[in-house]
């Protein structure tokens, strides 16, 4: 996944019609995406950002906030990359310099399509950074099995979500709830939209470490970057 793909006007524009009908049967047309696609141009997307108040989203962190270094990973939670990421780098990113104190560490969601954006409204169901995460981790480890259920049938790949949500402690009711507020999800797109806009971000998942971005590295490259920024 090496650029951004205009999100579904299953979210933005039409009410959420699209994600109601995916859940219950398997989905739209090729036809009917693709002109969901196409209501999604630059002239789309901007009124989207501007339009929208995004300030209820709440940045998931980890570490100390008051630490000399800022990492911002931007990521999908359907790109194989991120979950390489997330099962490696990541873990000892988090033994070294997050839970050192050393770093404060965002995490940012990239919508390539709809069922990341489902994943990332799991994610956030609860409300708490510490099950956002415990949730991303859920979702990254089983991505082979959730995000090619059915052979990518949207009904399949939301029973599967629900299942994460459910195994995370989330009531089927918090599940439902999270998945058709259209308004939070709408939010979160224009929420994407403003910060892959602000910090130039093209690919996942893409780093920006104190104000700088770079695209996916080596833990050792991304060691000395942190060392540098903090001035070790």
């Amino acid at each position: 996944m090496n650029r951004i793909v205009a999100i579904l006007a299953v979210i933005v524009g039409v009410g959420g019609y699209f994600l109601y009908s995916s859940m219950q049967s398997n989905g739209p047309s090729a036809q009917e995406q693709a002109q969901a696609e196409r209501l999604l141009g630059a002239a789309n997307a901007q009124a989207a950002s501007d339009d929208i108040d995004t300030s209820s989203v709440v940045e998931m962190q980890l570490g100390n906030p008051d630490a000399p270094v800022t990492v911002i990973e931007y990521a999908s939670y359907t790109c194989p990359h991120c979950a390489t990421f997330h099962s490696g780098a990541f873990k000892q990113l988090k033994s070294d310099y997050i839970d050192a104190g050393k770093v404060n560490f965002i995490y940012r969601e990239v919508y390539f399509d709809r069922f990341g954006l489902w994943a990332s409204a799991i994610a956030r169901c609860a409300g708490t950074p510490e099950t956002f995460f415990g949730v991303t981790d859920l979702l990254y480890s089983g991505q082979s099995e959730w995000a090619r259920a059915g052979g990518g049938d949207p009904a399949q790949i939301a029973d599967e979500l629900r299942k994460i949500g459910r195994l995370a402690g989330l009531s089927s009711n918090k599940i439902e709830a999270c998945l058709t507020d259209a308004d939070n999800l709408r939010t979160l797109v224009a929420w994407y939209q403003q910060n892959a806009a602000d910090d130039g971000i093209n690919s996942t998942p893409s780093f920006v470490i104190n104000g700088t971005k770079y695209n996916n590295m080596a833990y050792n490259e991304m060691a000395r970057l942190i060392d540098e920024a903090a001035g070790s």
